[in-house]
């Protein structure tokens, strides 16, 4: 089992954002995550809010082990083409440390508000199966070219290629039994969702069957969930057995309400975890 710590990269100077990914990489979490959106998503009323691709190309230059990502991006707010060629840069301005999870965006009011597209359910599901195939190739091939549902690229070559070999690993976020998942079963390296051991430990159990489907070992696909560090530290070890032993291999841990001292209360935790 290992542990991401949410940086949520709002309300605060980024000084302090920097501060927090340097702060979670000393106490030994494996990756430190923030959010992909123009507006803060936690609390009232306006506040800071930092772009979050750019804003890992700046943490991936302030840390040295830890790794990175955003919980998720969604496909709406870039142009694919331009998503791959900056999941690159950090990748390469990291060292090979960015995790790059995508979905299919939902806060609509924050695409009317910024001017971005918003598609039907349909299409954005589309948009994710579009950028599950188109991705690995921009990020392994020359000269690709692709006809999707939503997005087609040709003849398109993007140098250099990621630091990670073969390729960045894709995360995806995801619920929908429909079409999601089986997408997730097929191209994804981890996925992610919201919700308690016993509601995702039934996706989880969906998974394994979408992924017999599709001919993949469903050891394969690294299973994540999300963790509160507002309890006592044995509560939180006792969910994170849970977890682990519904088949979880990530957790990501929200930033606590009280800050770096309650983080610091996990260390032990994350001492055991390795």
């Amino acid at each position: 089992m290992q542990l991401g710590l949410d940086l949520a990269q709002q309300r605060m100077p980024f000084t302090e954002v920097v501060d927090r990914a340097r702060f979670a990489e000393g106490l030994g979490f494996a990756g430190v995550w923030g959010f992909d959106h123009f507006v803060p998503m936690y609390g009232e009323g306006p506040g800071e809010c930092f772009e979050g691709m750019t804003t890992l190309a700046a943490l991936a230059m302030a840390t040295e082990r830890v790794r990175l990502g955003l919980l998720v991006t969604g496909l709406t707010y870039r142009p694919l083409g331009l998503l791959a060629s900056q999941a690159i840069t950090v990748d390469h301005a990291s060292g090979g440390r960015l995790d790059l999870a995508i979905g299919t965006a939902w806060y609509e009011a924050e695409h009317r508000a910024f001017g971005f597209d918003f598609p039907p359910t349909g299409a954005r599901v589309d948009l994710l199966e579009d950028a599950c195939t188109i991705l690995p190739r921009l990020f392994t091939e020359d000269d690709v070219t692709h006809a999707g549902k939503r997005v087609s690229v040709e003849h398109a070559t993007l140098n250099p290629k990621p630091v990670q070999q073969p390729s960045i690993p894709i995360w995806v976020g995801a619920a929908g039994r429909k079409r999601s998942l089986p997408i997730v079963a097929a191209h994804a390296d981890a996925w992610h969702s919201f919700g308690d051991v016993e509601a995702l430990s039934a996706q989880s159990a969906y998974l394994d069957e979408c992924c017999a489907r599709a001919g993949r070992d469903p050891s394969t696909l690294l299973r994540s969930a999300s963790v509160s560090l507002e309890g006592a530290v044995d509560d939180v070890r006792r969910e994170v057995d849970a977890w682990a032993a519904a088949g979880f291999g990530y957790l990501i841990a929200g930033w606590p309400s009280g800050g770096r001292a309650k983080v610091e209360e996990f260390a032990p935790l994350l001492a055991d975890l390795g």
